[in-house]
């Protein structure tokens, strides 16, 4: 691939995996590991992630376990999953932490797809200002002595790159909405 595009890829496929880690962390009814990914543990003052603190398991499909290996953590994990935009009261018998997902309403089940369909517009957009970018500065290349005809083929790649990611975009999006109305 040419140099040129390939900086414009990179940041097509960070565009895509940064919404699909986003995606991940929506909560469907069943209980997805995930959803913890962004909440942070003071551990001896440093800010951990609570993967790095104990082992995190899903027992049930609605149950999401923490086994602290330091179980003077337990309390710290429950403030931090408290404090986070999580939803769920933890609930601990003094060595495990269980969060218990709730069956999702039809109607907290539409919102969430509306959510992640919001999501992957953003992502679109993320992707077609990329190619924005791209077609700018491949415009800026007539004045270095680059044929019209290059530049062209450079866009008309840049464009089937844009269609790649923003057709992933779609499948990612429509999967997890599928994922979200599985009662």
């Amino acid at each position: 691939m040419d140099a040129r595009l390939q900086q414009y890829e990179d940041k097509m496929k960070k565009a895509y995996d940064y919404l699909e880690a986003d995606l991940a962390t929506i909560r469907a009814g069943r209980a997805n590991p995930h959803v913890l990914d962004k909440i942070r543990v003071d551990y001896y003052g440093t800010p951990t992630p609570i993967q790095q603190v104990g082992n995190v398991s899903v027992p049930e499909p609605r149950m999401i376990q923490i086994a602290p290996w330091d179980k003077s953590l337990i309390k710290a994990i429950e403030k931090a999953i408290m404090a986070s935009d999580v939803g769920i009261t933890p609930s601990d018998d003094g060595s495990v932490i269980r969060l218990v997902f709730p069956e999702v309403t039809e109607e907290r089940r539409k919102e969430l797809v509306k959510d992640v369909k919001k999501k992957g517009e953003e992502g679109k957009v993320a992707v077609r200002n990329i190619r924005r970018d791209g077609n700018d500065a491949f415009k800026k290349l007539a004045k270095e002595d680059v044929s019209e005809d290059e530049i062209k083929q450079l866009e008309e790649n840049l464009q089937k790159m844009t269609d790649k990611y923003v057709k992933e975009i779609d499948v990612l999006v429509e999967a997890k909405s599928k994922e979200i109305m599985t009662v």
